[in-house]
């Protein structure tokens, strides 16, 4: 998808914001910048890009208010760069629907690859396959897999792209245990496998919108010290 993708980075930092914009044309992807929040949604709403590299600590508009805003009309993907590696951060990030998030400092090649595995679900997303045919209902809930559409007591509840994904790959291995590594791989893509904080959060978000009780899961179930599994 590297031809025609379009990458959107965002930092303050004049440097560092050259410096990934050059390696990634270098890799054939068609890239902008911003330097804040603001110019960071003009840009977006203007471009419509398929990837948005988003940092956290920016002046006018800082990158939780810019994601929170994104995500209000944006569904391409978003990756945030942030200082900080605290556990609360990333949840936060996470939970305002943000699909992957990197600590500074990084390399650069780390970066790539979280790039091309963001680009990799949009594709399979779009592109679809044969086993995404079914559509599966589970109590009020039905998943359209075809269609990727979810609807709860008839009414349809709008996902993040990652939120989908993760409940397809539950759904298409119903009553089956997943484990987290699995899951990661799964959704995030091959080189994941330890960011079990990025499960605990978009599972309690699919809860929040798809269980009648989500403090009490009848649909998304966990199993202790293995994973997941969804309950049909």
């Amino acid at each position: 998808m590297s031809g025609t993708s379009k990458i959107l980075i965002v930092d303050d930092d004049t440097k560092l914001l050259a410096f990934v914009a050059r390696q990634l044309r270098a890799e054939g992807y068609t890239v902008e910048s911003a330097m804040d929040g603001q110019e960071c949604l003009d840009k977006a709403a203007e471009w419509s890009p398929n990837l948005i590299v988003l940092d956290l600590s920016m002046p006018v508009m800082d990158g939780i208010e810019a994601l929170a805003r994104l995500r209000e009309w944006y569904e391409g993907s978003i990756i945030i760069l942030s200082a900080t590696d605290e556990e609360k951060k990333k949840v936060q990030a996470l939970d305002l629907g943000a699909d992957d998030y990197l600590t500074k400092p990084f390399g650069i090649q780390e970066l790539m690859a979280r790039v091309r595995s963001a680009l990799r679900r949009i594709a399979q997303a779009t592109g679809g396959t044969n086993r995404d045919e079914a559509v599966v209902q589970a109590g009020d809930v039905n998943i359209d897999l075809a269609h990727r559409i979810v609807l709860r007591g008839g009414s349809e509840v709008s996902l993040t792209r990652t939120e989908y994904d993760l409940l397809r790959f539950l759904t298409i291995n119903a009553g089956k245990v997943l484990t987290h590594r699995e899951l990661l791989r799964e959704v995030w893509g091959p080189e994941y496998g330890e960011e079990t904080e990025y499960l605990r959060t978009f599972i309690k978000q699919l809860r929040r919108k798809l269980e009648t009780n989500p403090s009490r899961p009848q649909l998304i179930l966990t199993q202790p010290g293995m994973g997941y599994r969804l309950s049909v």
